[in-house]
């Protein structure tokens, strides 16, 4: 199969036209199993990459002062059923630079597929970031995705990721991150997974607030079927002046499916705040009867609910 024929199946897999993004103007990446089929860059944007047998090696270098107007699409993944790929990140946003990337990783025939991913971030001061990842996963589940990640943010500099599982059976998850925030900086992250059959979840995210009145937010969203398992375990501590932070973890438990959640804030300086909220339960009484009094069945209303706390 040619490069061409690889972007296209890679990109078709997540609902993409391949003529949405290949446009002058937008920087790309597409990486399928260790092989780099697909890239495109533009002025700012710098991107070196080195093939592995069980994956690839990638430099990303945002360079100071750079916008990049149009959000950067990369797409990790793999059409085989079974397979390893590996992917070691170092990405530099330098100073007072500023993209969006959307991300897909996907794996729509995955039957014993791994997904690792290993990062290192640098946001430099006065930088913004954002990095949207959306999964697409097969229908039965064979996917083992291990992202680990850790992040540094300079003074002023602003970082905010969003993970969604978009389609397919999670499999098995295991999210790490881990990341340092100095003076006036502001982390947000968001985690959305809705797992069921025999699928587990396992999400540990990390923001230590180091400079003065330093910021994070860190969401995580969860909805569990069958006998689906999850675990959260999301920290913040607050080390510095007027440093504020919230820990909001959310997760609703259907059938036999099993949750757990581990809000940790600690508070080490007398002027900072953080502030926490988890709950675990089942759909909400209320919310259901008002659906099924407008005609729905339960499993409809309660499709309905699950989709509003994830969206």
């Amino acid at each position: 199969m040619s490069d061409a024929d690889t972007v296209r199946q890679l990109l078709e897999s997540v609902g993409i036209k391949p003529s949405h993004v290949q446009d002058d103007n937008v920087a790309r990446l597409e990486v399928h199993q260790n092989h780099v089929v697909g890239a495109h860059l533009v002025p700012g944007l710098e991107v070196q990459t080195d093939e592995r047998d069980d994956g690839i090696e990638a430099h990303i270098r945002l360079k100071a002062g750079a916008r990049i107007e149009h959000p950067v699409h990369l797409c990790f993944g793999m059409l085989p059923e079974k397979g390893l790929q590996w992917i070691i990140l170092e990405l530099d946003v330098e100073e007072d630079a500023s993209a969006q990337v959307l991300a897909h990783c996907t794996f729509p025939n995955a039957v014993e597929v791994e997904h690792r991913m290993d990062a290192r971030l640098r946001i430099a001061p006065g930088a913004n970031y954002s990095y949207y990842e959306r999964h697409v996963h097969g229908p039965g589940g064979g996917v083992q995705v291990i992202p680990k990640a850790s992040v540094e943010l300079g003074e002023g500099a602003r970082f905010k990721t969003e993970f969604d599982l978009i389609r397919g059976r999670v499999g098995e998850m295991d999210i790490d991150y881990d990341a340092v925030c100095q003076a006036r900086s502001v982390l947000e992250m968001v985690a959305r997974v809705s797992g069921s059959g025999n699928d587990t979840v396992r999400i540990s995210e990390k923001a230590r607030l180091v400079g003065e009145a330093a910021r994070a937010v860190l969401t995580t969203n969860i909805a569990l079927r069958d006998d689906a398992r999850a675990e959260v375990f999301n920290t913040i501590i607050a080390d510095a002046p007027h440093a504020r932070g919230h820990v909001d973890c959310k997760e609703i438990v259907q059938d036999r499916a099993l949750a757990k959640a581990v809000p940790i804030v600690e508070v080490n300086h007398p002027s900072a705040h953080v502030t926490h909220e988890a709950a675990i339960g089942s759909v909400d009484s209320k919310q259901l009867q008002t659906l099924l009094s407008r005609g729905l069945n339960e499993d409809e209303a309660v499709d309905l609910i699950i989709e509003g706390m994830l969206s």
